[in-house]
């Protein structure tokens, strides 16, 4: 918790183990989480046509759910945890890290929303009812 001297009586100080850390760690893990669930979230209502398949299932790509959501839950945890390192490398001030990974996972669901669109409606002349 506190600074200890060093080993040969140098008077140089190093931090010991427990001092702050473990607060940044749970911050990096809980923006990581929050990066996955997000994606998820946001991929769900966009893919369930995918997984449906509309009417008689003729337009069901399952490929949603084997690769494109892997891939989605993946980069949701990667990008906002790159910002938090790189923010705590470059600022090593982890309020300013933290607004990063923040950014990182707002500008993650933009580019998501933007330009990844799955198969939405089917073929003209399928509405519903008949």
């Amino acid at each position: 918790m506190g600074i200890r001297k060093g080993s040969r009586g140098t008077g140089s100080t190093t931090p010991t183990a427990g001092s702050g850390g473990a607060a940044r760690d749970t911050a990096g893990c809980l923006l990581t989480a929050a990066g996955a669930t997000t994606g998820a979230v946001v991929w769900t209502p966009r893919a369930a046509f995918s997984i449906d398949g509309g009417f008689e299932a003729h337009a069901r790509d399952l490929s949603v759910v084997f690769v494109d959501l892997p891939l989605i839950v993946l980069g949701g945890a990667a990008v906002p945890l790159a910002a938090w390192m790189l923010g705590l490398r470059w600022t090593r001030r982890p309020w300013a890290a933290g607004i990063a990974a923040v950014a990182a996972i707002a500008l993650g669901v933009w580019g998501l929303t933007e330009w990844w669109t799955p198969r939405q409606h089917p073929d003209p002349g399928y509405g519903p009812g008949i």
